[in-house]
């Protein structure tokens, strides 16, 4: 009788399932206005952490990963929810246009929802991008300092200093109609280290870090 009763208590314990693993939800992006960017650099590749932003300005919870292989064919970045890269949140890659090279933004899926350009024309004396997001904006964004962008561009031409940082700080503005809504700021350092500061809420968050990490993977075409 103790031995059916204990036989009956295994077939209890077994027939119970373990608990799933509990998943962390991914962080909403979308209601976050400030984010650091990190960049660690190889002789192969360069490696992206995008962080939100804490109060005082240090890196918080990471919300995007890339990579940017330097020996790859330029012009195509896959950004990442995870460190494993198994999620994609956006991904961006160029393409022959009009204005010269059209980078279209899309997510998981394929779909495009934004897409971004440099003005050749504006940019020979201060550097100028646009940034469209179909039905909502089109954001221009130029380099405060003429004379850092022209350094900039010098230090693109002269070789080897692609593997070297550029440490000197710079700051591109956004702009729609005169008005600023956002902003990607180079910090002083020998380590690359950006902040991008969104200051309108209907901008899209991976539109807007998909376009930062071009202003870097992208410098050196």
């Amino acid at each position: 009788m103790g031995a059916e009763k204990d036989r009956a208590a295994v077939s209890l314990t077994k027939a119970t399932p373990a608990p799933a693993p509990t998943i962390p939800e991914a962080p909403d992006i979308q209601s976050h206005d400030t984010f650091v960017i990190k960049k660690t650099l190889s002789l192969t590749a360069g490696e992206y952490v995008v962080s939100m932003a804490r109060p005082d300005g240090s890196e918080g919870e990471p919300v995007a990963y890339a990579r940017e292989k330097r020996l790859s064919l330029r012009g195509q970045v896959t950004v990442y929810t995870d460190a494993s890269r198994k999620s994609v949140l956006a991904a961006f890659k160029g393409r022959d246009h009009e204005v010269g090279y059209m980078y279209d933004v899309r997510d998981a899926s394929g779909q495009s929802f934004g897409s971004f350009y440099e003005d050749a024309g504006a940019s020979f004396l201060c550097r100028t991008w646009q940034v469209q997001q179909p039905g909502t904006m089109k954001l221009t964004g130029r380099e405060h300092s003429r004379v850092v962008a022209f350094v900039r561009f010098v230090w693109e031409f002269v070789p080897y200093l692609e593997y070297v940082p550029f440490i000197w700080p710079y700051r591109f503005t956004y702009t729609e109609s005169g008005k600023p809504l956002m902003t990607v700021t180079k910090k002083l350092g020998l380590h690359t280290r950006y902040v991008l500061e969104i200051l309108a809420p209907d901008i899209d968050r991976r539109l807007a870090i998909a376009h930062t990490l071009a202003l870097d993977a992208l410098e050196v075409d």
